[in-house]
This record gives structure tokens, C-alpha cells and sequence, in this order.
């Protein structure tokens, strides 16, 4: 198994154990966030379950106090009718007499119709003489209850005036302070959820809690809110005796609501830190990766130096010993590919000086020099644009040995049999070439696994060949190389894009 494959296999692994923990965590997080959510909605019925008891007490206290605002309207009116039968002739006072003494919380004040007090009961003891204490009490209470009428003796009238008793007016205070502690409860509640609480038309707003105090001023964002918060539940009416229906709307709070999304931000935060790290740490190994290119470069253009003066020296030595001179020709043709190789090896790592060269002729001249050492079954055929020079910006030995590569792959795909067909076409900017083979094809899974280091389908290659040639090609000339079009068992085509200028 080729060291690409393994590679392949652990990142399938460590992706895969990845989700495993991601979905692991998800799902223990979105459980927790159940279990909150369920925590906080009964602590929500149980608020709301206590202010609908706290609604039928105040509704009950508030019926209770009409009852008694009712009998003690009674009291008075059957105070006023004995007061009436008093002025009457009658043989038996003794009834009418204990209607009148036993009148003793409401105070009342008889006057006659010029207003001039008659008699009272009820108020202050040590000013029931004073005139202008019981005008003053008899301002008070016209201003809050019109008097009854008593028609006496001749058409003669009296009026009664009376106010609420002291047990009536400290059940009034009771009553109020229960009222405005009812509302503050729920606009300050134990569950901290957001709430609203509307008179029946849900637009006048009465208290509110956990809500913006500046938005819901708007009637936009109340009208919005509102129904957003009766859509999720069903609002809780008030009626406080004979004054209509009033309404508490809540909803869910935003700690909960923060909670539902809290592991997809989590997560966000958690994937965007590991992609930050991959791009560091795969950065970090692309700089040491080139450190090792340049240095293993540096140092095989150092190793060949030796042996390549050597050969130069023995071939002249040769020659003077009589060679065959074709058979020194060739010897002089690998020795000074050597030297091409060497020079190649020594530019890797270093800015290369690109020229602007025919490209027609280069790739004559790399054709014809593997032509030479390549089977016989393997035929060449090159086509350029008209058939005339084409010019881009090229480093000559980097680019032979790219050109190099692709032929010796395309004769290893073909076992040594088959055709090579190399196209040229001039464009406005760039230059194309088009390298096609008629070889086992690639499958389209691995049009760009074919430049990774180390991938390789041969049972002694290094997988290096197409990596260097990607590099050369992108990071030395700005170009682009990749596979145009592959079938299995008919060919692939590499395509070369470079500028003209």
C-alpha cells in the first residue's frame, strides 16, 4: 500500500472518528438543553399556575368588596328609612330605634335641605358639635356618593350623607396593595421569562418584565411581540370583578433561547479554530516540505558535480583512444543532460529567471532526446498554432524536465506501446499545451490525487514525478497544470497553462 493510501485511510479515520464525537457531543448537548428546557417551561406552568391563584384571590377579594360595598349601601338607605319613620307618627319606635343605633361603622351626617347639619354618627366623637368639621365632612362625602333623599313631614326634605365605613376603607387598601403587588409579581417574576401584561385590548400596557423597556414602546414591536408570545402560549386572562378581562402573555427566556443554539455556536467556534490550526500546521509543513525539497535538490546537484567532470574527462580521454565518434556523440549527449539535470537541481529553491522562448522549439528538443531512449512502439506527434513559433515565459531546463515527466509517465501508462500526441495553441494572454496518451486512463476520483507527494500506481515509484512537475509549473512559472480529460483504457490528456507574458 502506497504511503498516499495510508494517508488517505487516517484522514478517512480521524474524519470519521471527528463526527462521531461531534455527533456525541451534539447529542448529549441538545439533551442537556431538553432537560433545561423542560426544567424551565415547568417552572413556567408553576408561575403561571401560582398567579392564576393569586388572579382568583384578588377576583374573589375584589367580589367580596362589592358585596360589602353593597350591604353597606343598604345600611344607609335603611338608616335613611328609619330616620324618615322617626319624623313619622308612629306607636312602636322600638323597631326604628334599633335600626338607627345599630348603625355603628358607617358614618353618616343628617342635614337638612339648607345643608344645615342635623345630627351625625360615626365620626370623630370630640368634633360631632363642631359646624364647620361636619360641613367639611359632608363636602368630602357628597364629592365621593350623592346623598340619599328623605322626604319628611309636609314635603319637608333632609339628606343623608355617608362615606365608606373604616373596615371598608382598610379592605379598599388591602385590596389596592394586592392589586399593584399582583402586578409587579408579574412583571418580577421567579421564572425570568419575558412577559406582557395588556388590559383586554392588548395594547395598553399595564407592567412587563425581561422585555426591552425602550422597544416596547413601539406599537409595532409590541403587536409583534405579543403575538409571538401567544403563539407560544396561551396567555393567562385576569378579571378583576366587573372590569373587563386583562391578559398575561410570556414566552420562553432568553437564557433558554441562548442555550438552543449555544452548541451550533460552540461547534462554529470549535470548526473554525481547527480549520485555523489545519491551515497553520499544513502551512507549516508545506515551508518544511519545500525546506526538504531544496535541501535534497541542493545536495543531489552537489553529488553529481564529481562524477559528471569525471565523465566529461573520460570522454575526452576516449576520444583520444580512438572512440567511434557516433558513440561519443551520444556519450556527449547523456553527459551534457546530466549537466541540464544538475542545473535543474541546483535552481530548485531559487527565484528562476524566465525568458521568453519559442515554445514550439523546446518541446522539439525534449521530444527528440526521449524519442531516442523510449521503445519504438511509442510514436510522437507535435502540433503547434499555424504551424509557426509560439512565445511564452520559460525557465528552459525547469520546463524540459516537467515535459520529461509527463512523456515518461505517458509511456509507463501505455507499457511501451502506443502514441503521444503533444498539442500547441497561442491564445490572446496564455499558451496551452495539451500532452495526450493513449494509455490505462485515470479514474476522475483522482484527476488531482495524481500531483500529491508519494501518490503513485507503480509497484517502485516514489509518487514524486507529477508533484515536482505541479510546482515547477505553478510556483516557478504561475501557471496551471491539471488533467483535462481522462477515459479508462483509452488515454488521459494533461493540459499546461502558461503566460505569454
Amino acid at each position: 500500500m502506497s504511503i498516499y493510501s495510508k494517508k488517505q485511510q487516517w484522514k478517512l479515520w480521524l474524519f470519521s472518528a471527528a463526527i462521531l464525537i461531534v455527533s456525541a457531543s451534539l447529542w448529549y448537548t441538545n439533551t442537556l438543553v431538553s432537560k433545561i428546557a423542560q426544567e424551565e417551561r415547568d417552572k413556567v406552568k408553576l408561575w403561571a399556575d401560582a398567579i392564576q391563584k393569586k388572579v382568583n384571590l384578588v377576583k374573589y377579594t375584589n367580589e367580596l368588596f362589592d358585596k360589602i360595598k353593597i350591604e353597606e349601601r343598604k345600611k344607609v338607605e335603611l338608616w335613611a328609612e328609619a330616620t324618615r319613620q322617626l319624623s313619622q307618627d308612629l306607636t312602636d319606635y322600638g323597631f326604628v330605634l334599633k335600626v338607627v343605633s345599630d348603625n355603628t361603622t358607617v358614618p353618616v351626617i343628617l342635614a337638612d335641605e339648607h345643608g344645615t347639619p342635623i345630627t351625625s354618627r360615626n365620626l370623630d366623637p370630640e368634633k360631632e358639635n363642631d359646624k364647620t368639621y361636619l360641613k367639611l365632612q359632608m363636602q368630602a362625602m357628597r364629592a365621593a356618593k350623592d346623598p340619599i333623599e328623605i322626604s319628611i313631614y309636609k314635603g319637608q326634605k333632609n339628606y343623608l350623607y355617608y362615606k365608606d365605613s373604616k373596615l371598608f376603607s382598610e379592605l379598599k387598601i388591602v385590596l389596592d396593595d394586592l392589586v399593584e403587588s399582583f402586578i409587579s409579581e408579574v412583571a418580577v417574576n421567579s421564572a425570568s421569562v419575558p412577559v406582557i401584561y395588556t388590559d383586554s385590548t392588548r395594547s395598553i400596557v399595564h407592567a412587563y418584565g425581561n422585555v426591552d423597556s425602550v422597544k416596547i414602546k413601539d406599537p409595532v414591536f409590541l403587536a409583534t411581540t405579543i403575538a409571538e408570545m401567544e403563539k407560544q402560549n396561551t396567555p393567562i386572562e385576569v378579571q378583576f370583578g366587573a372590569g373587563g378581562k386583562n391578559y398575561i402573555f410570556y414566552q420562553e427566556s432568553t437564557l433558554l433561547t441562548q442555550l438552543k443554539y449555544y452548541p451550533f455556536i460552540m461547534f462554529g467556534i470549535i470548526g473554525v479554530f481547527l480549520l485555523v490550526a489545519y491551515l497553520m500546521f499544513s502551512t507549516a509543513r508545506r515551508v518544511e516540505q519545500n525546506q526538504v525539497w531544496v535541501g535534497m535538490a541542493k545536495e543531489t546537484a552537489h553529488q553529481l558535480g564529481t562524477p559528471l567532470s569525471s565523465l566529461m574527462a573520460w570522454l575526452e580521454y576516449l576520444r583520444s583512444k580512438g572512440l567511434d565518434p557516433e558513440t561519443a556523440i551520444e556519450i556527449e549527449k547523456d553527459v551534457k543532460r546530466l549537466e541540464t539535470i544538475t542545473e535543474r537541481f541546483s535552481k530548485i529553491g531559487s527565484v528562476p529567471k524566465l525568458d521568453t522562448v519559442d515554445v514550439v522549439k523546446v518541446m522539439h528538443d525534449s521530444v527528440d532526446y526521449m524519442k531516442l531512449r523510449t521503445s519504438k512502439n511509442v510514436s510522437f506527434s507535435i502540433t503547434a498554432y499555424n504551424e509557426k513559433e509560439v512565445f511564452a515565459q520559460l525557465n528552459v531546463p525547469l520546463f524540459e524536465w516537467v515535459i520529461e515527466n509527463l512523456i515518461r509517465n505517458a509511456v509507463d501508462a501505455m507499457n511501451g506501446n502506443g502514441s503521444i500526441l503533444i498539442s500547441i495553441s497561442d491564445q490572446t494572454q496564455f499558451v496551452y499545451i495539451d500532452i495526450s496518451d493513449t494509455g490505462k486512463g485515470i479514474p476522475k476520483s483522482k484527476y488531482k490525487t495524481v500531483f500529491e507527494p508519494g501518490y503513485t500506481t507503480k509497484q517502485r515509484g516514489w509518487g514524486l514525478g507529477l508533484s515536482l512537475t505541479k510546482r515547477i509549473i505553478e510556483n516557478y512559472h504561475s501557471g496551471k497544470i491539471f488533467v483535462k480529460g481522462s477515459e479508462i483504457d483509452k488515454g488521459t490528456t494533461f493540459r499546461i497553462v502558461l503566460n505569454k507574458i
